[in-house]
């Protein structure tokens, strides 16, 4: 691993809650049929939006952007996620969206609010499906072990802001479980100044802390199912004003 690599010393067995813990807390977990049950209707409705995307590429930007909105809420909820939002995000304008990252879940909610070029790790490229669509969705991948290309990555992130897009960054460099925040690296920051844009932060929390976290070695299948096996999951994301470039 590149030293300079960002890490997060969160791992899953350690950090990520399991259903004993929501029990004795309160939470409490989703039956085997329920869980299921949400696990279906969320992948289905994932499969769904990726095979209805070619057919909205005729529709005017500002409806494609609205079902794209609704599509990802709706894939959110079906897994089961309850989601607060607080906060009005601004609606125009170049925009560098900067927020903790704990999750793959942060992904689509804040997609489903503040829609950007996101900026992703080179190996989602490689993941199937959601590879293939998050490249048709614009996103800079950047390759985490060669510091050499990092340059390049901001200057990308720059041209994007300088012609009047969003972009989307999580600078911790890694997910942390949610009960502590990595520090933000400042590479990103340097394209705002560069393009002379506004900063959004964006806060997102879970409750339970730690049922969604996707830390470590986590294998996907299993965050999937310890998120769709919570009860009363809620994320509650935060949206103060941006600070002026």
């Amino acid at each position: 691993m590149s030293p300079w690599l960002p890490t997060a010393p969160c791992t899953p067995g350690r950090c990520a809650a399991h259903p004993e813990t929501f029990h004795r807390a309160g939470a409490g977990t989703a039956g085997a049929v329920r869980a299921s049950a949400r696990l279906t209707a969320g992948l289905l409705t994932v499969l769904l939006g990726v095979l209805a995307a070619p057919a909205t590429a005729v529709l005017p930007a500002a409806t494609r952007l609205a079902l794209v909105r609704i599509w990802l809420r709706a894939a959110v909820r079906a897994f089961g996620v309850r989601v607060r939002y607080e906060g009005a995000p601004a609606d125009t304008g170049p925009l560098l969206v900067v927020a903790n990252h704990v999750s793959w879940l942060d992904i689509p909610l804040i997609a489903a609010v503040l829609p950007g070029r996101m900026v992703a790790k080179a190996e989602v490229r490689r993941w199937p499906v959601l590879g293939t669509l998050a490249a048709l969705g614009g996103t800079l991948f950047i390759d985490r072990d060669g510091l050499r290309a990092l340059p390049g990555t901001v200057r990308d992130m720059t041209v994007a802001l300088t012609g009047g897009g969003r972009v989307i960054v999580f600078p911790e460099g890694s997910t942390w479980c949610g009960r502590a925040v990595g520090r933000f690296r400042p590479a990103a920051f340097q394209a705002a100044l560069d393009a002379g844009c506004a900063v959004q932060p964006v806060r997102i929390d879970y409750r339970p802390t730690d049922a969604a976290a996707y830390v470590g070695d986590d294998p996907l299948a299993a965050s999937l199912w310890r998120v769709v096996t919570t009860r009363r999951l809620t994320a509650v994301v935060r949206v103060p004003e941006p600070l002026p470039g």
